[in-house]
């Protein structure tokens, strides 16, 4: 199988030869016929300076200068021309054919015969124009030149001719050569990219995620090939990244509240802790701390899942907010956190419940990375197709190095991972997924000490 360069070098070279052979076939043919247009323009205007010469050659006392009609009347003949003078009265002052009757059939002979050779379907036949001539106004004779028509071709003009077409074939051979090259390069700029794409390709396929394509073409296809195989590539990586970051956060999550229980658990068979209601309780807490994050791993498989049912309904999301912000009172409180909330009634179509999951996460994540004395500002707005929530806070703030994972499984922008601000990662993946399975969108602008804000659009009511 060739491979693609040698097949666009072929491609190329074949529509170059094709194009030089088409364009020096319809060359030779314009210039032929261009030719052959004036040669017959000339012929017409040649006779007519003939005419004019010989009509000088009368003179005021009623004579011919026969020595000079004989001139002009052997010059024409060896342009292929006969000429025949008569007086006013019709008789014959010179004739060409009298004067030399060989050399008229031998130069007659060679025109024909040149010209059969160049031409063989020449239908060229002996004509004869007439063309009086006057002085003084008074006509003095009729001068009639015979010639091959409707046209012929001279020594000169078939040397001119060879010549032409010399020319136009070095001109396609050079640029036959030229395209030949061209065509080789063209296709060497048009197959690199496309086989760095399918090198990349096959190392993606083969787990390496780090390979860019960074050929530059000035094709509008090929950059957009090779600008999406770059954004793949760096979107496995991501995901990959972010494969191997969930595998050590799950067991993180995991190891933390086992290795604590397995303590418990050895201290108490050793006889170090009796096993009476308060080191019960201990193993208890933690086990309940495994079984809320399998519940969070449910519930956000159940999400992720083809499986997700939405109850759609149309009802008011300003009353909706307000009742959740009830549910955290006791939260502000407890941290002297400010609420302010600014918003008019506005009904949406959306499934109640699970809206209201998404509000209690974000307001939840809002108190917990909030400090005592902050304030939080929740804003509910719409435009023509969309209602808006906002809900921004004075907390710690998301760098920018976390935000763009920030709706990821088990990330959390906390390295610390201490229980004080946070679980184990998992809301705002669940957010993310009951919004887009709304079809709605939700998006986060965050500063370090300075807070965050979400901002989550939903479909108005149907």
């Amino acid at each position: 199988m060739l491979s693609l360069k040698t097949k666009l070098s072929l491609y190329f070279i074949s529509v170059a030869l094709l194009c030089v052979i088409l364009i020096t076939i319809m060359a030779n043919i314009f210039m032929e016929k261009q030719f052959k247009q004036y040669t017959i323009s000339n012929q017409e205007q040649k006779n007519k300076n003939i005419a004019n010469l010989i009509n000088q050659q009368y003179s005021e006392n009623g004579s011919w200068n026969f020595d000079g009609v004989e001139e002009i009347g052997i010059s024409a003949l060896q342009e292929g021309l006969v000429l025949k003078l008569t007086n006013s009265s019709g008789e014959t002052v010179w004739n060409a054919s009298r004067h030399n009757h060989g050399i008229c059939k031998e130069m007659m002979d060679n025109l024909i015969n040149n010209m059969s050779a160049r031409y063989p379907s020449w239908d060229g036949k002996f004509l004869s124009n007439e063309y009086p001539l006057f002085y003084k106004n008074n006509r003095i004779g009729t001068v009639t030149i015979g010639f091959y028509g409707p046209f012929y071709y001279n020594e000169n003009d078939l040397m001119f001719i060879k010549t032409l077409n010399s020319i136009i074939v070095v001109v396609g051979l050079i640029s036959l050569i030229f395209a030949f090259a061209l065509g080789i390069f063209i296709s060497h700029r048009l197959s690199r990219p496309i086989q760095k794409v399918i090198l990349t390709a096959k190392n993606i396929a083969n787990g390496y995620y780090s390979d860019r394509i960074n050929e530059i073409t000035g094709i509008n296809e090929i950059f957009q090939l090779t600008t999406e195989i770059n954004n793949l590539a760096r979107a496995l990586e991501k995901h990959e990244t972010l494969r191997k970051r969930l595998t050590s956060d799950v067991a993180h999550e995991l190891r933390t509240p086992m290795a604590t229980l397995q303590s418990h658990l050895e201290a108490m068979i050793d006889g170090i802790w009796d096993a009476d209601n308060k080191n019960l309780v201990r193993c208890h807490s933690e086990t309940i701390r495994l079984g809320k994050l399998i519940k969070g791993l449910e519930e956000l498989a159940r999400f992720e899942g083809d499986s997700i049912t939405l109850t759609m309904d149309n009802y008011d999301i300003c009353s909706q907010m307000k009742s959740v912000l009830l549910d955290f009172e006791a939260a502000f409180k407890s941290k002297n956190v400010t609420v302010f909330f600014h918003g008019n009634p506005l009904k949406i179509y959306a499934d109640m419940d699970k809206i209201r999951q998404v509000l209690i996460n974000l307001i939840s994540n809002a108190v917990k990375y909030t400090p005592e004395g902050g304030k939080i500002s929740i804003d509910v707005s719409s435009n023509s197709k969309n209602a808006k929530i906002t809900v921004k806070d004075t907390g710690l703030g998301i760098s920018n190095e976390d935000l763009p994972f920030i709706f990821e499984r088990f990330y959390r922008a906390d390295k610390s991972r201490t229980r004080t601000t946070g679980g184990a990662g998992i809301g705002l993946a669940i957010v993310k997924t009951i919004i887009d399975a709304h079809k709605g969108n939700i998006t986060v602008k965050s500063e370090l000490k300075k807070g965050s804000e979400f901002a989550v659009t939903l479909p108005l009511c149907q």
